[in-house]
């Protein structure tokens, strides 16, 4: 996956969602970072958790395309539940998140929690 070469908002141009291959990093931090106070911090902490199980070597294959699809839709323009609508936008997110979750949540370990917890502190505290 070439991320180097992407910035945010062009991976996934059609805006068709077909594979793990439409997360692109450079989205998710702008969306992440973008979203961090609306989507609450539950959402973002587990967007976190995911993203750096990802970023694990010792991550399956199989475990980072579900975290990168679960990724790529919550980085997608258009949602199921639009992201603007106060209080239920990010409810379908949040959805898709816990499913990955639940999928590959033996890869969320506590080194993965201290990562997610060290980010937050630097946005939140």
């Amino acid at each position: 996956m070439d991320t180097e070469s992407t910035q945010p908002g062009d991976f996934n141009k059609d805006n068709k969602f077909t594979r793990a291959d439409d997360f692109n990093e450079g989205s998710f931090w702008h969306k992440t970072v973008a979203a961090a106070k609306k989507a609450g911090i539950e959402v973002i902490e587990k967007s976190l958790w995911l993203y750096f199980a990802a970023q694990r070597p010792d991550t399956p294959i199989w475990a980072k395309s579900t975290i990168y699809a679960a990724l790529a839709y919550f980085v997608l323009p258009i949602d199921a539940i639009p992201d603007a609508i106060p209080a239920v936008g990010f409810t379908d997110d949040m959805g898709v998140l816990a499913g990955a979750l639940g999928a590959v949540g033996m890869h969320i370990d506590s080194d993965v929690k201290q990562q997610t917890k060290d980010k937050m502190s630097d946005w939140f505290d």
